[in-house]
């Protein structure tokens, strides 16, 4: 046994070195604030596994999709003859799923570049269901996932009877409003849907006629999986329409959007998310002033703990395989991985490679209110949590089959 236990490290040894990661996000035009954020998130994340100095070395390499899927085909075919062999990305459903086609089809032409997709943020349901891929791993909960988290705090709206659904014209915001409906119509009967609404993704430039016809609706709030500058410049528009009602949103709580409220945001604006800068615990808090400590400019006010915990998990699965190169061993190891950073821990299910972990939601207030001891991006303005849900409850049935290579 002593003897096979060194020969399994020798060959370890051979085989360990620098496991290159590449980021495919959208690193200018209308998005490119969220690619930035991100590439910001998973840098951080890097420094800190590579400075425990541990048997794995992560190196990050960066390339830009532009915000079009074909550019980011173009980054993985790039990526690939680069070495790289774990691929990240999530700022959209539709470029996560046409990345999803194209891996399945180059692993199984070329077994001995193979690569790993692991995905932040989209959050397109299918991903991980009917559609699942043994190579795709989701660290973000799912649109229903997170539906399903805001109906916590919307079945308790009992001023709420009317909403207006609002969302970006493709995959995820297409199956935000139908779940959006679907639940509803389980659990708040009562609640009107007074209209259904989609726009093209980032180029729209003024919201202002859907922020007129939001107002018109009679709506007492908007669900929205809006993000980037689509949810920003629609709370602007409906703001300065002078709409009162709530927004239950997905991303609600960054890259600019309490800013463009202000005040009249303040116990309107509500976020579900993995983790919020204000959770009441002390790990939670020695998180937020690492990452502020790391990146002190407002404007970079950006974090995600499943962010942290993906590159974790990465890190603990390749160390655990012993390997730098083999991805189907990563990938095995991966499927079991159980990780707790600050506090925050999170496991990955198997069957369908859908990671579980708590989701909160949070409404924003003023910073310095009772529970709201950091802002956002120095705007003032912060989250303060509402509900806490546990993994066991935020978990949802799949309906993946997975193949599994031999």
């Amino acid at each position: 046994m002593l003897g096979a236990g060194l020969s399994s490290l020798a060959a370890f040894a051979a085989d360990a070195g620098v496991l290159k990661l590449a980021l495919v996000e959208s690193l200018s035009g209308p998005f490119a604030n969220t690619g930035e954020a991100v590439l910001r998130n998973i840098a951080w994340a890097v420094e800190r596994v590579n400075a425990r100095g541990g048997t794995v070395k992560l190196q990050l390499q960066r390339y830009d999709s532009k915000g079009q899927n074909e550019e980011a085909l173009s980054a993985l075919r790039a990526a690939i003859d680069d070495g790289a062999r774990v691929i990240l990305q999530g700022n959209s459903s539709a470029t996560a799923s046409a990345l999803i086609d194209a891996i399945n089809k180059h692993n199984e032409r070329e077994p001995d570049k193979r690569v790993l997709f692991l995905n932040y943020s989209a959050v397109e349901p299918s991903l991980t269901n009917e559609r699942c891929s043994f190579w795709h791993f989701r660290f973000d909960a799912h649109a229903n996932m997170r539906i399903a988290a805001l109906m916590d705090v919307i079945r308790e709206d009992k001023a709420l009877k009317g909403v207006y659904l609002i969302g970006q014209d493709y995959s995820f915001g297409q199956a935000v409003l139908r779940e959006a409906r679907e639940q509803l119509a389980a659990q708040r009967p009562d609640v009107k849907v007074l209209a259904q609404e989609l726009h093209p993704m980032g180029r729209v430039k003024d919201f202002a006629p859907y922020a007129v016809k939001i107002k018109a609706s009679g709506a007492q709030a908007v669900i929205t999986g809006n993000w980037g500058n689509d949810l920003t410049l629609l709370v602007k528009a409906a703001r300065d329409v002078g709409f009162d009602g709530r927004f239950y949103t997905f991303y609600g709580n960054a890259l600019g959007a309490p800013a463009a409220l202000g005040d009249a945001g303040v116990g309107k604006v509500i976020a579900v998310a993995d983790w919020l800068p204000n959770v009441q615990t002390a790990d939670s808090e020695a998180f937020y002033r690492s990452f502020r400590t790391r990146f002190p400019k407002p404007q970079d006010d950006y974090v995600h703990m499943r962010m942290q915990l993906m590159i974790e998990a990465l890190a603990q699965a390749s160390e655990r395989a012993q390997t730098t190169h083999d991805v189907v061993a990563i990938a095995r190891r991966l499927e079991e991985v159980d990780v707790t950073l600050y506090g925050q821990r999170g496991r990955m299910r198997a069957a369908d490679h859908q990671f579980q972990q708590n989701l909160v939601v949070g409404m924003m207030e003023k910073v310095g209110t009772p529970g709201v001891k950091f802002d956002v991006e120095g705007s003032g303005y912060g989250f303060r949590v509402i509900r806490e849900i546990p993994a066991a409850k935020a978990e949802q049935p799949t309906t993946c089959r997975m193949a599994r290579p031999a």
